[in-house]
């Protein structure tokens, strides 16, 4: 079984060092996408050199980079691939459960920071809980699915089924449309539960999508274009 484990990572030089320091204890093949980070990212990453590079010139945002971690796991003959955030928010040591529950069956694992609480768990920033819980009753009232959580960045695919998924998302919207595309073809999905850990709470997304209004109008827009793409009717979606 060949894996791969990816982290997407944007001005993440605080953070970048330690966190791979972790994620190496429980995997080998580790990627990571240096999505233009302009604080210095760059050089922590060239001084660890048991790790793959892929560096975009430019920031084009983070569903861009985890396309490229999708393509590079596809073009390299993997059959797994995790994917895990660089900011700390998510514990390498669970990396283990994730590729545990990918079975032969399962097409992809998310973690979910809702579907049960831990010892500890953070109080999440009320407007990202609430837009997370819109957007992930819409998602599964639309698709049919079962989500708790449709924004959580770990997970673990298999890459045979990421092959079949068309995506073109470039920023934060990205997993919408990856939810879209696993309901067309009828992926196989579980959620495994994760802690909620927010360590920067005012963390911005940038620019706009800061405004929550505007955020949800964003997922919005993206949700309904995904569907038009994927062949749904779209006629009073809102409509519950």
């Amino acid at each position: 079984m060949k894996i791969l484990t990816a982290l997407p990572v944007y001005n993440e030089s605080e953070h970048v060092t330690p966190v791979l320091r972790q994620v190496v204890r429980y995997v080998s093949d580790i990627l990571v996408v240096d999505d233009g980070s302009t604080d210095g990212t760059d050089r922590a990453l060239e001084a660890i050199p048991w790790i793959r590079v892929v560096r975009h010139p430019t920031n084009r945002g983070y569903g861009a980079a985890l396309r490229t971690a999708f393509s590079y796991a596809i073009s390299e003959g993997y059959d797994i691939l995790v994917t895990i955030d660089c900011d700390g928010q998510h514990e390498p040591c669970r990396i283990p459960d994730f590729l545990a529950a990918c079975t032969d069956d399962v097409d992809i694992v998310s973690g979910s920071r809702y579907l049960r609480r831990f010892p500890g768990d953070s109080e999440p920033p009320p407007d990202r809980q609430r837009i997370n819980h819109i957007i992930t009753d819409e998602l599964n009232r639309i698709l049919g699915l079962a989500l708790t959580d449709a924004f959580c960045g770990f997970k673990a695919y298999r890459v045979a089924s990421l092959s079949q998924l068309e995506l073109t998302e470039d920023g934060y919207a990205m997993p919408i449309e990856l939810w879209v595309q696993a309901a067309k073809h009828g992926l196989k999905i579980v959620e495994l539960p994760v802690p909620l850990i927010y360590f920067e709470e005012k963390r911005a997304f940038g620019g706009a999508l800061d405004n929550a209004d505007i955020r949800i109008g964003v997922y919005r827009a993206v949700l309904e274009r995904s569907l038009q793409r994927a062949g749904w009717r779209v006629e009073n979606m809102w409509q519950p």
